[in-house]
């Protein structure tokens, strides 16, 4: 496992190809693994510069920032900067310098090729790509490039005003929210909250870190519902069915029916992606404004979000804590209940082995007493009628064996030690060894 500051310091120290080796990876793989750290790394012809003293100063690695891999090994295992649970009030948290972000974002950037090359899907139908670790957009193969062209230019905004968009860290619990394509869902449809979903979802949410505090952000194309006709084996529009000339022979075959197809239009949600938190907010195209056009008013909508998104972590966690110690009470209810069923049971278990140790004593004690008796008859009997009668004594002595009462009684167990109770008396000030003992068997009375 290698650290951002460990291999920030190697690939300072000597070039990369040598580090590569010592990891048995590629310097390319290395490089990918430097990028993902965000560690910098030396520029193309650095170490031939270094060597004639015309080398540039070495720049510094950057803090970890929430969502930040901070670990590396060569199985693949990542770990994260955590988020902080609290995020600071963005009054206390001092404004960095903005910076224009433009370019292709690095969640975009070859995210088309993994969407054009997953599952096969009807004509017109929602891309379903193989690849999960993706950014949230969900459309249609005519719809892509806009829904791509969309999500960069939002996340280049939002990273303009400071604010990172990331994949949501591996270690971190968040949940995508349920994403309706539905322009205007029914009422059967916006009940139905827990049905199947015949959309993608990737692995992790795509979220925005406003501080501390992370935002989903889900983009989808929309879909609407439109009149098809099933013909010659497949569904077709029904604007762009242009039925035969009618005549005797021909018989129409042909049915329509209606199904939600993407309309090219597009919606963006925003969400709290914590599962203690409620909250969302959409933004849709209509057609004649494209979401694009609210992008400034999209910023400033996650920026409003994050002190609504910290007061109801914050009451959650209240509630949360609240819920730990009534569950803490509860227990301790069921533990004591528990002890006290446990005492009185052992008062019964031990008063019934008790009179059974009685019972049996008064058995042994019977016998004895029977056989002594014969004994004594016999004795007053002549010698012939006495030694039979003291030969069947032997014999039933023999048959009932030799019984020592005592050890019935050793056998007793007392309520203390069938059961020792979990809720001892605590010691009070002033009272005896004795008379503590004294008040804990009390609990046996």
């Amino acid at each position: 496992m290698v650290t951002r500051e460990e291999l920030y310091a190697m690939v300072w120290s000597q070039p990369m190809v040598k580090i590569a080796e010592q990891f048995d990876v590629s310097g390319s793989y290395l490089a990918r693994v430097c990028t993902a750290l965000r560690v910098p790394r030396p520029e193309r012809g650095y170490w031939a510069k270094l060597a004639v003293g015309k080398a540039p100063d070495r720049p510094t690695l950057p803090e970890e920032q929430p969502g930040d891999q901070v670990r590396w090994s060569k199985d693949g295992d990542f770990r994260f900067a955590q988020a902080p649970r609290q995020a600071v009030p963005s009054k206390l948290r001092a404004k960095k310098p903005l910076q224009p972000v433009t370019g292709i974002h690095g969640l975009v950037r070859g995210a088309k090729a993994h969407f054009q090359a997953g599952r096969k899907v009807e004509e017109g139908q929602h891309l379903k790509p193989h690849k999960k670790l993706l950014l949230d957009v969900t459309a249609s193969l005519t719809g892509l490039d806009n829904a791509l062209a969309f999500a960069n230019d939002l996340f280049n905004a939002l990273e303009s005003a400071g604010h990172r968009v990331v994949l949501s860290p591996q270690d971190e619990p968040f949940y995508r929210e349920s994403i309706d394509e539905h322009e205007q869902p029914s009422k059967r449809q916006q009940q139905n909250h827990y049905g199947y979903n015949r959309l993608w979802s990737p692995y992790r949410p795509t979220v925005v870190y406003v501080g501390a505090v992370a935002i989903g952000l889900a983009v989808i194309e929309m879909s609407e519902s439109v009149e098809m006709r099933y013909v010659n084996g497949k569904y077709i529009r029904e604007s762009e069915y242009k039925p035969p000339k009618i005549s005797r022979r021909y018989v129409d075959h042909t049915w329509t029916t209606t199904k939600e197809l993407p309309c090219g239009r597009l919606r963006l949600v925003l969400y709290a992606p914590y599962r203690s938190v409620s909250w969302s907010m959409q933004f849709e195209e209509t057609k004649s404004k494209r979401l694009t056009q609210e992008i400034a008013d999209i910023v400033k909508a996650v920026e409003g979000a994050e002190p609504v998104i910290v007061e109801r972590l914050q009451e959650a966690h209240r509630q949360a804590e609240i819920w730990r110690l009534e569950r803490i009470e509860e227990e301790k209810r069921r533990r004591h209940e528990e002890d006290q069923r446990r005492i009185q049971q052992s008062k019964k278990d031990s008063h019934a082995q008790l009179l059974q140790v009685i019972q049996s004593w008064s058995d042994v004690m019977n016998l004895e007493n029977f056989f002594a008796g014969v004994q004594n008859m016999a004795a007053t009997l002549p010698e012939s009628e006495r030694n039979a009668v003291l030969e069947r004594l032997k014999l039933a002595r023999e048959f009932v064996g030799t019984q020592n009462p005592l050890a019935f009684f050793a056998s007793w167990k007392t309520p203390t030690e069938r059961y020792k109770p979990m809720q001892q008396a605590e010691p009070v000030e002033g009272m005896s060894d004795a008379q503590m003992d004294d008040e804990e068997d009390d609990d046996y009375n």
